[in-house]
Order: structure tokens, then C-alpha cells, then sequence
């Protein structure tokens, strides 16, 4: 696996660290952020996805994204994509 840095949150200081990484191999995109408190949890398992059953998978878990990060987020959807080329 190589993972290619793509950026970190611009307002993120020392104590936090949201960060978009592109596995070049596989073009996945990996996001390091905030663990989603119990109130989104439970909204997340209310809006399912239609035909899933409900709950989210112990191999799975919901991640908070700020807002400050989509221009990361961006490139690493064109780094992805020209990974897969």
C-alpha cells in the first residue's frame, strides 16, 4: 500500500487532525477524522440505506467530516480517479 498525503485540516492546530490520504494501489481514499458522537450514530441507523438492514456493520463506523476539509476531499477524488487510469 502507498498512501499519497493529501491534506490536512487548515484550522486543525495540534489537537485534531482530519487528513485525506489516496491509496495510489487500490485508489481507495482514506480519511482520518472525528468519530461520530451517538446522536449522528442513531440518525445514521434511522436513515438506512433503502434495502440494507439497519444498524451499521462491526467492520464499519461513522466518521464526521468538517466542512474545512472538502477541498482535500476534492483532490483526492481526482487523485483517485487518475490512479484507477
Amino acid at each position: 500500500m502507498h498512501l499519497q498525503f493529501i491534506g490536512i485540516d487548515p484550522d486543525t492546530g495540534k489537537n485534531g487532525s482530519p487528513t485525506a490520504w489516496v491509496d495510489l494501489e487500490s485508489a481507495d481514499i482514506v480519511i482520518q477524522s472525528y468519530t461520530a458522537d451517538e446522536e449522528t450514530r442513531a440518525q445514521c441507523v434511522e436513515n438506512t440505506a433503502p434495502g440494507h438492514a439497519k444498524g451499521i456493520p462491526d467492520h464499519e463506523t461513522v466518521i464526521r467530516i468538517p466542512a474545512r476539509l472538502a477541498p482535500m476531499l476534492r483532490e483526492a477524488c481526482d487523485v483517485a480517479e487518475r490512479a484507477q487510469l
